[in-house]
């Protein structure tokens, strides 16, 4: 019974260091480490609970492996929590209300979201996975007449993309990922003289071993920031949290996720799927330019789809 004790705490010690190795140094591309990572904010709240467990029964060099793993791995989530107090947030510059909503192969409610885009007061919508019959029924209820702007490219099953505005959009056009996987729609849109570029992101699911290699291609082909040009936001499904380095590499170019900006980076955007006991994850995200304030942000559950509807107030500069 006593070996037994020490093999289980050492294997907790053991698995905490590893899982705060593999955050910490961005380790993450290879599956299943692809998908595990995303749960490192649960594994802070296990972790939290371990080192205690572990100092009760004084097994202290077990413990303090696990309490400084897990110290490294609060300090890589817990900033998501905290605002950040964004001084552009305050800015005078031109408000944009962007959101974005993965349709689940079309399956979301059209008449929800539309009502969102309404009470929210949206000025451009960003979808993934938008099939021709989820446009078709998106337009009878009305889309149109709301965002009358736009650059589509329906697919029949998850590859389709688009971006809707209130305000005219110019230079738009689409480009599939690597792996010719998903469509990724862009345009201009252009707000009190200042252009911003708009897309629609939505990088391959890392969901086994096989597509894992999508996943990393498509991730390293997301459009880096321009610190020295536009302004870009990239908005959608990225398939990936916070914990993935990919992501965090794609940010590092010049941009920062609205979400974290306002101390809201733990919200879950997608998940259970098909009903299965999954914890709620955030892969959702709106990427904005440095230069861009983030007022505020928040998710709604839709009807119809396995992700939730985010949506972002963003302050452009004066002069981009």
């Amino acid at each position: 019974m006593r070996k037994a004790g020490i093999v289980a705490g050492w294997a907790f010690a053991v698995g905490v260091a590893a899982w705060a190795a593999i955050r910490l140094f961005g380790l993450d591309g290879w599956y299943p480490a692809v998908q595990v990572i995303a749960f490192t904010p649960y594994a802070v709240l296990v972790a939290a609970l371990g080192v205690p467990a572990l100092a009760w029964r004084k097994k202290w060099p077990e413990a303090a492996v696990a309490a400084v793993s897990a110290l490294v791995l609060a300090a890589c989530v817990l900033p998501r929590a905290m605002t950040d107090r964004d001084p552009l947030a305050g800015a005078t510059g031109p408000e944009l209300r962007v959101a974005s909503a993965n349709l689940l192969i079309g399956g979301a409610d059209p008449a929800e979201i539309l009502r969102r885009v309404r009470e929210e007061q949206v000025d451009v919508l960003a979808v993934q996975e938008m099939t021709p019959e989820w446009l078709a029924a998106a337009d009878a209820a009305g889309l149109g007449g709301v965002l009358p702007q736009r650059f589509v490219a329906p697919a029949s099953l998850a590859e389709g993309s688009a971006v809707f505005s209130r305000r005219p959009l110019t230079d738009g056009g689409s480009h599939l990922m690597a792996f010719g996987w998903f469509q990724q729609v862009h345009a201009v849109i252009t707000v009190d003289g200042v252009p911003v570029v708009l897309e629609s992101a939505h990088p391959a699911s890392p969901y086994n071993a096989d597509v894992t290699p999508a996943w990393r291609s498509n991730l390293r082909k997301e459009p880096p920031a321009t610190p020295g040009g536009p302004l870009r936001v990239l908005m959608g499904d990225f398939n990936s949290t916070l914990d993935h380095g990919l992501l965090r590499d794609l940010i590092d170019s010049g941009y920062r996720d609205a979400a974290s900006v306002v101390g809201k980076g733990l919200v879950g955007t997608w998940g259970p799927y098909n009903g299965d006991p999954v914890p709620p994850v955030t892969i959702d995200h709106v990427l904005a330019d440095r230069r861009i304030g983030v007022r505020s942000f928040a998710a709604f559950t839709i009807r119809g789809s396995d992700h939730r509807m985010i949506i972002a107030t963003l302050v452009l500069p004066t002069r981009a």
